[in-house]
């Protein structure tokens, strides 16, 4: 009696969009419009949401909020999502609430990122909003915060970042 045990094939695929296009896309819109139309669905979302699974909830002046849902394909070797995917939500809502703000055709880039995990993220924990504000505006250089909360409103992570705006 053999008791070995098969394994269970776990498997992800996923497609997305040519990002030049989308990049494309942006021109002659408001760093807004251009956020609101991926929330809407009249643009494809970038290929990182596709990557880790998020969804844009909110986009505002100002103000953006993603949603994810951890799942196992998140995880690190120790068996909770990996500290990249709690700064890639984090960066990406920082850099879109920033990117609400701008005119068209002006752009903007992080200079840094200060990440703070404060609670563990699994698959047991359910969908999770990351929301990104900005703090302090400047001609050259925006200041947003992020942070991710689970269902009951527990902070799971924090972070800021400052942008740097290209003209």
């Amino acid at each position: 009696m053999s008791t070995e045990v098969t394994p269970v094939v776990r498997e992800r695929s996923y497609t997305w969009e040519d990002p030049r296009a989308l990049a494309a896309a942006a021109g002659g819109r408001t760093g807004l419009e251009f956020l609101q139309a991926l929330a809407v669905g009249e643009l494809p979302p970038p290929p990182i949401m596709a990557t880790i699974g998020a969804d844009v909830e909110t986009v505002e002046e100002g103000r953006v909020v993603f949603t994810l849902t951890p799942a196992e394909f998140h995880y690190n070797p120790i068996g909770s999502v990996h500290g990249g995917i709690f700064a890639t939500l984090l960066d990406s809502a920082c850099g879109c609430a920033v990117q609400s703000t701008l005119p068209a055709d002006v752009a903007y880039t992080s200079l840094d990122l200060s990440v703070r995990f404060l609670r563990p993220m699994s698959s047991e924990t359910g969908p999770v909003r990351c929301e990104g504000v900005v703090v302090s505006s400047g001609r050259r250089v925006v200041l947003a915060r992020a942070s991710i909360t689970d269902a009951g409103g527990r902070l799971l992570g924090e972070a800021t970042s400052s942008c740097l705006i290209l003209r």
